[in-house]
């Protein structure tokens, strides 16, 4: 079999989590903080790529987001924003990623006095010029946005207000996020409501710094249809047997971790990120594996490339070489995150039995025959 770098790259990917001020390219960053007299803690695109790993590295999530305050610095003009948006675009589409959902919280783009509109705007429309650039090279990829709010402020009701009202101008979902313990969505839940009648699909950042009670009010109160990261969900499990790789593994779940695997609430899980944050020990012992072989419905995802210094297919290649997953778990996660996309659901049959099974099917074709 090929080697996992060269195998997972050429395989389709869908990527649910990941933040578009996450992903900004080192040079872009360089030369859009010079224009404006922002001072960067590098002045080689190399050299600054390597000091946001090793800041995002703390091993906590207050640290880890501490790191965006340089890249927000150059994301809020119209101009700036729509070339993040485009690049980000290209950048996915060259990584083999054919779906992608893009999060942002349009009230952080407001120090210049952009409204919260001309910040969507702005992000929608570099999406679509950089999906046209992609198509120009051959790569097809489709964006969908998710609106996030932070959920330390006190803005959720305007920002589900924003989302809703942009469902047909690219906005696909609605997010919470920031520093979990001590801002539950309990915070934001008239939000949430005004979602849910509105027929909105909306994800939740819980059980990532947070623990069963973030993860038990984003399903129950909030009503998520997913949860960005969710590890945490095995607090609420205790191991019987491992298992062995390709085999279900067996555990006693509580009550809370019965309702999110038997209802199928997908995990956007991201190892890399997860690591550096203090979420999991390691890729070997991340407990994506663990989920995975108790059935849980598993997703995985970048969360921010920049600050991981990572990629999908990265992530997919260290789960490979350190956790024993093999090219089966891959287009299981993958077709598992495409059955979870916002998007209708005749699309998401589309997109997977036209665009990723067959992908997958070729390869192991190709791979008996030779």
């Amino acid at each position: 079999m090929m080697s996992a770098p060269g195998l997972f790259a050429g395989f389709p990917k869908v990527l649910l989590h990941d933040h578009l001020d996450g992903g900004l390219r080192p040079a872009t960053i360089l030369e859009l903080a010079a224009e404006i007299g922002h001072d960067l803690p590098a002045s080689d695109p190399t050299e600054l790529a390597d000091w946001f790993v090793t800041a995002a590295s703390a091993g906590s999530l207050q640290e880890y987001l501490d790191t965006f305050s340089h890249t927000l610095a150059v994301m809020q003009t119209v101009g700036n924003l729509h070339r993040v948006a485009r690049e980000a675009a290209i950048d996915l589409a060259a990584d083999g990623v054919v779906y992608a959902e893009q999060r942002y919280a349009p009230e952080q783009h407001q120090r210049r006095g952009l409204s919260l509109q001309q910040v969507v705007d702005a992000v929608q429309e570099g999406f679509e010029e950089g999906v046209a650039e992609a198509a120009l090279h051959g790569r097809t990829i489709r964006i969908g946005t998710i609106i996030t709010a932070m959920r330390h402020a006190d803005r959720g009701d305007e920002l589900a207000a924003l989302a809703i009202a942009n469902r047909y101008n690219g906005v696909v979902g609605f997010d919470i996020a920031g520093a979990e313990s001590g801002f539950l969505p309990s915070r934001h839940a008239s939000a949430f409501q005004t979602l849910r009648d509105a027929s909105f699909p909306t994800t939740v950042h819980a059980g990532e710094a947070g623990g069963l009670e973030s993860i038990a009010e984003a399903v129950h109160l909030a009503g998520t249809q997913r949860l960005g990261h969710g590890v945490r969900i095995m607090d609420d499990v205790q191991l019987l047997d491992a298992g062995t790789p390709g085999v279900q593994a067996r555990g006693r779940f509580g009550l809370l971790a019965h309702w999110v695997r038997d209802r199928r609430i997908p995990l956007e899980i991201c190892p890399s990120s997860n690591v550096q944050t203090g979420a999991a020990a390691s890729i070997a012992r991340h407990p994506a594996t663990l989920l995975k072989r108790l059935g849980f419905a598993v997703t995985i995802n970048t969360d921010n490339r920049l600050q991981s210094g990572t990629s999908l297919t990265r992530e997919l290649t260290l789960l490979a070489e350190q956790a024993a997953w093999t090219v089966a778990d891959v287009c299981d996660v993958t077709v598992t995150a495409a059955q979870h996309a916002f998007l209708h659901h005749d699309e998401r049959e589309d997109l997977i039995d036209r665009v990723i099974l067959p992908a997958f099917a070729a390869d192991t074709i190709g791979r008996h025959r030779a």
